[in-house]
């Protein structure tokens, strides 16, 4: 669009006004096609390169580096079919059917939605994201969440439309069946059911899987996916990290201003994207304080171990040993699997030792239907586990998991105080 204006036929204070109007015509249409404007740093650039070679992909970053921006960037390159003479990385040729998912149904609007398609709460400004104004074809919103969008119907080069459809986490498992799809993209760390069924949705297609995400979960299911020693080498996973020295936007000043704001025990997590210790975790310190290189036991030392109960969320089991003479409680042993019987859990573990006595939750007291009415307890018990006689809980009789965040201090106190708890 050419505005005509003769700027030498104007006085000067036409000449200032149809200035300011032409810069305002340019900021608005900038705002309306972020995406042309889009330059990636060196990592966001590989982590896009990447998806030319490789099915699954992961961006593990620290935060504020832009890892949402990057993710939403190449959804968006995707949905439109055209892409800059820089690009290297994957191309569909057709238009595509996407799902865009974060944590929850807000925080999918508060983040993804705005990165996408613009601020939630003005509907005025939607086509400001990275998917342009002109390419958006059509918009339904959501039920029951404010300002939500569920789906977006967008321009594809081909002639056809591209479809994008807003996803959260917190629905379950259920919600993430069906579909088939090109192109599923996390943002923030999945579960594993989660990204087993969006990684499902793209086998008939041949489609991609990207998840950005700082890793504060630790070394999760997901995480061990790509960066253990099979993942690494599969042919269709790729691994992206960048730290915040990789970020050219922070100056010296803001990365030692951002480093000094973190608590130690998160600081490389939110840093340099490396996970953190454990999932979940109680302990605020950092990770080299409570790790060691393995190691054989003395045979005379106290042990004993701990079951959790599980079959969506996976079943765990631990080994714990305890140095009478440093008052040292070592985990020895872990064992975790999702979605087994308790005959295949059960005989994973019983090698540990026949005398080993094992601790259990409450929920040990539950019966199943998979083992005829028969408490879970007892199933591991006829299994020829040594199952404590009552399940585990705190001096006061209590099994608060809010209290369960002093479990370190408990548990070395049960192990002194119980004539059972340890051998």
């Amino acid at each position: 669009m050419s505005l005509g204006i003769d700027i030498d036929s104007l006085s000067p204070e036409q000449a200032e006004a149809a200035v300011a109007r032409l810069e305002a015509v340019k900021a608005q249409r900038a705002a309306e096609n972020k995406l042309a404007h889009y330059r990636p740093y060196s990592k966001q650039r590989a982590f896009h390169d990447a998806g030319a070679a490789h099915r699954e992909r992961l961006f593990m970053c620290a935060n504020r580096f832009g890892k949402t921006t990057g993710g939403a960037a190449e959804l968006a390159f995707h949905l439109l079919g055209d892409y800059p003479e820089w690009w290297c990385g994957k191309r569909f040729e057709k238009p595509v059917r996407s799902w865009a998912a974060g944590v929850t149904a807000e925080t999918t609007r508060d983040v993804l939605q705005e990165k996408l398609i613009g601020p939630p709460f003005r509907e005025a400004e939607w086509g400001t994201g990275m998917i342009p104004k002109a390419a958006i074809a059509g918009v339904a919103t959501s039920r029951g969440i404010p300002a939500a969008i569920d789906t977006v119907s967008v321009r594809h080069v081909s002639g056809g439309l591209s479809s994008l459809q807003f996803k959260s986490y917190e629905r379950g498992r259920e919600k993430w069946q069906g579909a088939a799809l090109e192109v599923v993209y996390f943002d923030e760390e999945p579960d594993e059911g989660i990204y087993s069924e969006g990684l499902t949705r793209t086998n008939e297609t041949g489609g991609i899987v990207f998840v950005c995400f700082t890793p504060l979960l630790g070394m999760s299911t997901v995480v061990q996916r790509f960066l253990s020693s099979g993942g690494a080498s599969h042919p269709d996973r790729a691994v992206v990290c960048a730290t915040i020295d990789d970020a050219p936007h922070f100056s010296e000043a803001d990365k030692a201003r951002i480093v000094a704001s973190y608590a130690p025990h998160e600081l490389e997590a939110r840093t340099k994207g490396v996970p953190v210790l454990g999932s979940g975790r109680i302990f605020p310190v950092k990770e080299e304080t409570l790790a060691i290189d393995h190691r054989e036991f003395p045979r005379h030392w106290p042990r004993i171990g701990g079951l959790d109960f599980g079959w969506d969320h996976p079943a765990a089991a631990v080994e714990l040993v305890w140095d009478r003479d440093t008052d040292t409680v070592y985990v020895s042993r872990t064992h975790r699997i999702r979605e087994t019987s308790v005959v295949v859990f059960a005989a994973a573990i019983k090698p540990w030792g026949n005398l080993l006595p094992w601790a259990w939750p409450r929920d040990g007291r539950r019966e199943t239907m998979e083992g005829a009415g028969i408490a879970l307890a007892k199933q591991y018990q006829a299994k020829g586990l040594d199952m404590l006689f009552q399940h585990a809980q705190f001096e006061d009789g209590s099994v608060s998991v809010e209290a369960s965040r002093n479990f370190g201090c408990t548990i070395a106190r049960m192990a002194r105080s119980s004539k059972r708890a340890m051998i």
